[in-house]
Parts: C-alpha cells; structure tokens; sequence
C-alpha cells in the first residue's frame, strides 16, 4: 500500500520514526512529509532513512511532476502523527501553506490523524470543535491516550503508541465491515447512587472500554447505541461517529430503563457499565450533616441485575432472534484459574451469550488505558483473549461476537 505520512510539530513526532518503520517492514511504501516544525524534532535525513524515499517540506521542489498534488493522488492511506492542535485547526479549514495541507487537500484517500497536545489545549473547545468537524468529514482518529507529556504534565492529550496508530490505520482503511447492518446497545462508564444531593455511591469505570467497544462496532458498519453513565466529555469524544446515538442514565435504574427500551431492537447487547450493586433506601432531599447521625449508618437495597433481566427477557421471547448478550466481570484475583472460574459461574447464572472477565489492577482495567480480557464462551470455554490498548480489546470481543453470530 501507498501510505503518506505527515510529520507535524510536536515533541511526539521521536514516535513517528518508529510507526514510519513498521510500515515499512509490513512491506508498505511509505513516503514522509514533515513540516518546517516537525524537522526541528526529527531531521531530514531520519525520515529518508526510515522511509528509504527522498522527503522534502517545500511545494516548490519537483515542481514539474506537481508534487504535492501527485503524492495526494498517490496515496492510498494518509497519516498525521503527531497531529498539533494547530495541524487539526488548519485541515478543519483546508489551510494549505505547506506541502502537508496541499497534499491533504489533494488526496481522496482515508485520513488517519493521531492528536498529541496538552490536556488543556485537547480539551479546548476551539481543539474538540475542530475535531468533531473532521469526524464528520470522515477523518478518523486514534487517541489522545493519557499518560506523561512533555514538562512533566500528565492528563490527556499524550499520542497513541506507534502499534496502536499502525493498527487502527490499516484496519480503517482496510478492515472488516462484518458488522454491516447490525444494530448494538453498549452500555458504558459508572452508575451513581444518590445518598443526599452532594453524595453518592459509584465505582471507578471512566467508560473507556464500553467507549472504544461502540467506536469499533461503528467503524465495522454497525449502528450503535452507546448508553453513556457518566463519561467524561474527553473520553466520550472518541464517540463521535455518524453511526453513534449516546443516550445518558444516571443510576441503576435509569440505566436499567434506556436498555430494556433499546434492547427491543437490537441484535447485540454489549453491558461494559459498571453498575452500583446497592443503592440507598431513600436518598435524602437536603444534604446529610455528620451532627444528624444518618451519615454513620445508611440502610442499602441491592439494585437490579441488568444483564440478567435483559437475557431473561430475551428467553421469554422478547427479543429479536439470534440477539447476542455480552457482559463484563471486573475481577481483582490474581490467581487466573480462579479468575475464569468466577467467570463461567458468573456467565451460566446471568444467561449471557459471552463473558468478558478482566483483571482489575494497578495496570488494567478501571481508569486505565489497557485492558486484559478473557473471554468466555458456552460450555465455561474460553474462546478468546486480548491484552493492549482498550480499542484493540473492543476488537477481539467484537470478533468473538461475529464468530458466534456466524
């Protein structure tokens, strides 16, 4: 494949060299267009390294093959990464001052941008306008991950790993549209439990996993319903897509309500929220004090079992034929037998179609960028596994879910 890689500005563009070389090796021809900032990261004679191919930032050279309209026309994938906030801004305006606008202009081809910036500068509203606006355009983004940047500073806005960006690129642009025509309720993030108006009993899910599961069923066809528990704007941005409708709910019973409505429709039931087992028996009206003595003591009712009551009611013939039920078990035992032992116990008792059981752990799991799943299959089997980035994930448990379907 002919891909055309855009270098911007940014600190982050050391990783680039290394995407640059997967590519390569994957047997892809790879052309690198840097900006003038870019070369101030990385020079010139890396990229042509890397990418065994002459590189230049100018629109003036090789003026006779009209350069940077011949690599637009050329290309069969585009990538930028990093892309600055500044590159995003100037594509969300077709600016062009530059060999890497007018190529983009040029191009026809897919465009994959992977954003690394300050978390102040990714939250901007100007910064998620411009990128709403390019992913409606179509443009597909990998990331901003969390973690360390530059300064020091840690928060959102770190560019996605090299392998990550590689992946979701060539899947874009090439991947499976297996499920074409489906329709999907992905329930996602934590549900809270009012004690008073100030209080509340909740978890830990940031929503990351049930978010990437209904990003990925919508880049392979699927229409989505993302039934969103308190989801952080910046991690619901990854939500964006023409085929996704998010639906909000609150509490157990909120969420309880949105998806028995969607399910009455639907032909896969993924259940990635975290659900409040308990909830209070009364949530008071006006703020609790420590001198009124309820806080000390407050009396809990167990909450509905979601996942269960949409399988039963799928058993009872209230659901489309073939409907697939996912549910998740967030699991801290570090023992892995005893992990999937819980795990098939929790699958038979629920009814559920698969069980995604992950570990929970200072490197996996809730508030983090990875995930480990296993999942399990009828008959207790465990019918696949994937460890990384929680995209990569939501892909093997879609695959499992495409494989059972037939």
């Amino acid at each position: 494949m002919n891909i055309v890689v855009g270098v911007t500005g940014g600190i982050a563009a050391y990783k680039t060299v290394h995407l640059v070389r997967l590519l390569t090796k994957a047997g892809h021809e790879v052309t690198v267009i840097p900006t003038e900032d870019a070369l101030r990261f990385v020079g010139l004679p890396t990229w042509e390294a890397i990418s065994r191919h002459p590189v230049t930032t100018s629109v003036h050279d090789d003026v006779a093959r009209v350069r940077h309209v011949a690599l637009g026309q050329a290309a069969e994938l585009m990538i930028v990464a990093p892309a600055t906030a500044n590159t995003i801004a100037k594509m969300t305006a077709g600016l062009a001052d530059d060999l890497l606008g007018t190529t983009l202009l040029a191009t026809t081809a897919p465009v994959v941008i992977a954003p690394a910036m300050h978390t102040e500068m990714w939250q901007h509203p100007a910064t998620q306008a411009n990128i709403q606006t390019l992913r409606e355009r179509g443009i597909h983004v990998v990331g901003p991950a969390e973690g360390e940047l530059a300064g020091g500073d840690t928060g959102a806005g770190r560019m996605s790993e090299p392998e990550e960006i590689a992946a979701e690129a060539l899947r874009f642009v090439g991947g499976s549209r297996d499920l074409e025509g489906l329709r999907v309720v992905v329930s996602a993030g934590g549900t809270r439990e009012p004690i008073d108006p100030v209080r509340f009993l909740g978890n830990r899910s940031s929503g990351r996993q049930g978010v990437a599961l209904a990003a990925e069923a919508a880049a392979r066809g699927a229409e989505v319903e993302l039934v969103a528990a308190h989801i952080g704007t910046d991690v619901l941005a990854a939500a964006r897509h023409p085929n996704i409708h998010v639906q909000n709910a609150g509490t157990a019973a909120e969420l309880s309500s949105v998806m028995k409505d969607a399910a009455a429709n639907a032909d896969v039931l993924i259940m990635a929220a975290a659900v409040a087992d308990y909830r209070p028996a009364e949530a008071a009206t006006q703020k609790l004090t420590k001198e009124s003595g309820r806080l000390a003591s407050i009396e809990l009712v167990e909450n509905e079992d979601i996942v269960a009551a949409l399988a039963a009611a799928r058993a009872d013939g209230n659901a489309p034929d073939g409907q697939v039920i996912v549910a998740f078990a967030a699991e801290t035992l570090r023992d892995a037998g005893e992990r999937r032992e819980r795990a098939r116990r929790k699958r038979e008792r629920k009814g559920v179609d698969l069980l995604a059981v992950n570990l929970a752990d200072a490197e996996h799991g809730f508030e983090r960028a990875e995930n480990a799943v296993e999942i399990i299959g009828a008959e207790g089997v465990v019918v696949a596994s994937a460890e990384g980035s929680k995209r990569e994930v939501a892909a093997a448990i879609w695959d499992a879910v495409a494989a059972l379907r037939g």
